[in-house]
């Protein structure tokens, strides 16, 4: 039997507050490097937000830095900028044609390093192709004038496959090197291949080639990945991937180069027609997930407050957002019910978290949550 990490808790959104309750759960202890319980105790209550609009099919979101604008991507193909001062949404132009069906469409948008001086960003998308449908990542500058997206070129390309899933496709800038996640594309076995980019973790440089250094020698960081839709760095510049299971089985999990993290070979969920998988043990050769849930939440973006290193992951089926604090094993803090889909998240220069709902007509919320307290050691 699969183990509980996370108790379901269903509620009513509340973009005003909502009577908070309070719920314990304990888990197992599971983790490659730890063996202590991961607890999981914190305030159920609902999502106290103020909303700013709706977007069509909102997938990412990221403040632009040295203005005060918040740039979208709808998965429908298109870019948008919010003026944060007045509200203003304008359409950005020249965004490339995408392939839009299933999970497929247009994904993350991220500044580059040099944004402030040049506009330059980094987005990925999908794009039709002879065997089925390709992830690529494209580098542009972005005129904030004329609004309009000059220069785009795609730097890098995802082993194409049949099917509309499991795209993936976050982006994380971190120093000189560029990480995308690169999903499975729902085909199980390449996630334990290192003749594809799918199912994993790549470090790539800038311009989108295999980063010196590379464990394997190609372009994986790590492997072992379903369908890692959040990924973001902590304050010591460890980097942090959030990642759908199978029927439960949703995993937080600490990147360490050249790990293997399990899949289709192990997960605490269960296959979608109900066939076993064998849970993570230690000593199985894969490195165990630091924070899993059963049942799902399905965990399409992560967050990290760097102030604190409270990890913020928004729930697609689970419809709440749950704050986790870091760790091997992590520790579960609280949860929000939101009442909807939560695609993305992005924190604001005044640490003011933003959260995007899911698909057509899904609202743009204004979120203050009230910062935990840190311990000094």
């Amino acid at each position: 039997m699969k183990r509980l990490l996370i108790m379901a808790v269903l509620g009513a959104v509340a973009v005003t507050a909502a009577p908070a309750c309070s719920a314990q759960s304990t888990a197992p202890p599971l983790s490659s490097s730890a063996s202590s319980t991961p607890g999981s105790s914190g305030a159920h209550s609902g999502l106290s937000a103020v909303a700013h609009g709706t977007f069509n099919e909102g997938w990412a979101m990221s403040f632009l830095p040295g203005t005060d604008h918040l740039l979208i991507s709808e998965r429908v193909g298109a870019l948008q900028l919010r003026n944060q001062t007045t509200g203003e949404v304008t359409e950005i132009s020249g965004v490339p044609a995408v392939h839009h069906r299933g999970q497929a469409g247009m994904h993350d948008v991220i500044p580059g390093p040099t944004f402030a001086e040049d506009g330059t960003i980094y987005l990925s998308w999908v794009r039709p192709h002879s065997q089925g449908a390709q992830g690529v990542v494209g580098r542009g500058r972005l005129d904030m004038e004329t609004h309009s997206l000059e220069d785009l070129e795609v730097i890098w390309e995802q082993t194409p496959a049949s099917g509309d899933g499991h795209f993936a496709l976050r982006l994380l800038i971190q120093g000189e090197h560029l990480f995308v996640t690169s999903g499975d594309r729902q085909a199980f076995d390449p996630a334990q291949e290192n003749d594809t980019n799918l199912g994993s973790v790549l470090r790539l440089t800038l311009d989108g080639r295999p980063a010196p250094g590379n464990p394997w020698g190609n372009e994986q960081w790590t492997m072992g990945h379903r369908n890692p839709l959040g990924i973001a760095a902590d304050s010591e510049g460890r980097i942090w991937v959030s990642e759908m299971g199978p029927r439960g089985g949703d995993e937080l999990n600490l990147l360490v180069a050249g790990d293997n993290y399990g899949w289709p070979e192990a997960s605490m969920g269960t296959h979608y027609d109900g066939t076993h998988i064998p849970d993570h043990t230690p000593g199985d050769g894969f490195h165990a997930p630091a924070a899993w849930w059963v049942p799902a939440i399905s965990p399409g973006n992560l967050l990290i407050d760097t102030r604190t290193d409270t990890a913020y992951l928004g729930g697609l089926s689970g419809e709440r957002i749950v704050s986790v604090r870091l760790g091997e094993p992590a520790e579960v803090l609280e949860e929000w019910r939101a009442g909807a889909r939560i695609r993305a998240l992005a924190q604001a220069p005044d640490g003011t978290i933003w959260v995007l709902e899911d698909g057509a007509g899904g609202r743009l919320l204004e979120w203050r949550p009230e910062v935990p307290e840190v311990t000094a050691p």
